[in-house]
C-alpha cells in the first residue's frame, strides 16, 4: 500500500527517507522536528514501513499538512531494503537518511543545504549526531558519538564514519537502480557503504553544525541485549568488507585510546561516569560476541573442509579399488600418522 500526497513542483531539493518498524511514537516526534525546520529548502519525506505489526496511526498522516509526505508499507525485508525503496520513490536531488528515533535540530536542513551548495566537490555528507542525555541509554549514546566523531574526523574535514541516522548523498552518486544499501546486510549496512566509498577514495564531509539527535527509546537491559545481537548480525557484513580489503575496524590500541577519551568526556556533569562504565561494559560484550561469531565461522569452515577431505578420500579409495591387484601406493609415515582413518 502506498499513500501519496502532492509533491510540490519543481522537485524538492531534499528527500528525507525514514525507515520504520514498530516505532510509531518516535517517528511522530521525528516528523514533528522536520515540521519545525527554519529557513529550510524544499523537501519531501518518505516513510517506509518495513512490515510493522500494525499500520501507521492517523497521527503520522497528519504531517501531510506540513510537508510533502509519502507513506509506504512493504513486507518485512530489513532496513537496507526499506531505505532502497525510499530512494526509488524519491525525487529530491539530495537524499537524507534518518532513523525513526531521530530528531532534527531546527536549522539542520538549512545548514546542510548551505554546506552542500558551497561544497560541490563532495557528494556525501555526515551530519553530527548527539544523544538524548535525559536517559541513561541516551547518555551512553552521547558519550559514544562524541568519542567516535572526534576520533574519526580527518584533517581535511571528512570523517571515517558513516551513520544512517544522519547521512546525506547526492542523487547523482546513486546507481541507476536506485540502490544505496546492500539488502543482504542485515546490520552495519551503513558501514558497508563507507567501505565502498573508501575503496573509491572518498569519505563523507562532516557537517558539525547540522545536528541530529539520536534519541534511543529503549531500556538499559534492552540496549545491552541489542548490542550483543547486533554484533552477531554484523559479522557477515564485516566479512564482506574484509573481502574487499578495506580496514574498517579500529585496532586494540585505538580502542584503548578511545576509552581514555571517553573517560575524560564522562567528567561532564550532563554525561557522568556511570555512562562510561555502562558503555565500556556494553562494548566489551559486543567485542566478545564478535569473537564468538568469528570462532563459530572458523569452526564451520573447518567442518566444511573436513567433509571435503572425507569426500576426496572416498573418491581416492574408489580409484585405488579400480587399480590392478598388484598395484601399490606409497604413503609417507608422516601422512599415515596424521590421517589414519582416511587412509583406511
Amino acid at each position: 500500500m502506498i499513500e501519496k500526497y502532492p509533491i510540490s513542483n519543481p522537485a524538492p531539493l531534499f528527500s528525507v527517507i525514514v525507515g520504520a518498524y514498530n516505532d510509531w511514537a518516535p517517528l511522530d516526534r521525528c516528523l514533528a522536528s522536520l515540521a519545525e525546520q527554519t529557513n529550510a529548502p524544499s523537501f519531501e519525506v518518505i516513510v517506509v514501513d518495513d512490515g510493522s505489526k500494525e499500520a501507521a496511526p492517523e497521527s503520522i498522516q497528519r504531517w501531510k499538512g506540513h510537508f510533502a509526505l509519502q507513506l509506504v508499507r512493504q513486507r518485512h525485508a530489513g532496513v537496507a531494503a526499506a531505505r532502497n525503496r525510499g530512494v526509488q520513490l524519491s525525487s529530491g536531488s539530495i537524499l537524507l537518511f534518518a532513523d525513526a528515533d531521530c530528531r532534527f535540530k531546527m536549522d539542520c536542513l538549512a545548514v546542510l543545504n548551505s554546506t552542500a551548495a558551497r561544497s560541490p566537490e563532495h557528494d556525501c555528507f555526515q551530519l553530527r549526531l548527539t544523544g538524548d542525555c535525559g536517559t541513561p541509554v541516551g547518555r551512553m549514546e552521547e558519550l559514544r558519538l562524541i568519542t567516535l566523531q572526534d576520533h574519526l574526523l580527518q584533517p581535511d574535514g571528512c570523517i571515517r564514519y558513516l551513520n544512517t541516522a544522519g547521512f546525506a548523498i547526492r542523487r547523482a552518486r546513486v546507481s541507476t537502480e536506485g540502490s544505496v544499501f546492500d539488502p543482504t546486510a542485515r546490520r552495519a549496512e551503513d558501514t558497508l557503504v563507507l567501505a565502498i566509498l573508501m575503496l573509491e577514495g572518498e569519505l563523507p564531509l562532516f557537517v558539525p553544525d547540522a545536528v541530529v539527535q539520536h534519541a534511543i527509546s529503549i531500556s538499559l537491559t534492552e540496549c545491552f541485549l541489542k548490542g550483543v545481537w547486533s554484533a552477531f548480525q554484523e559479522g557477515k557484513t564485516f566479512d564482506l568488507i574484509a573481502s574487499k580489503g578495506v580496514k574498517i575496524r579500529v585496532t586494540n590500541r585505538e580502542r584503548l585510546k578511545m576509552l581514555s577519551t571517553m573517560w575524560k568526556a564522562s567528567s561532564q556533569p550532563y554525561i557522568g561516569r556511570s555512562a562510561w562504565f555502562a558503555l565500556a561494559a556494553r562494548q566489551s560484550f559486543r567485542l566478545m560476541a564478535s569473537y564468538v561469531y568469528r570462532s563459530l565461522r572458523w569452526s564451520i569452515e573447518l567442518l566444511h573442509l573436513e567433509r571435503f577431505f572425507l569426500a576426496d578420500a572416498a573418491s581416492r579409495r574408489v580409484a585405488v579399488m579400480a587399480l590392478p591387484s598388484r598395484a601399490h601406493i606409497r604413503v609417507s609415515e608422516n601422512m599415515a600418522s596424521g590421517y589414519p582413518s582416511k587412509l583406511r
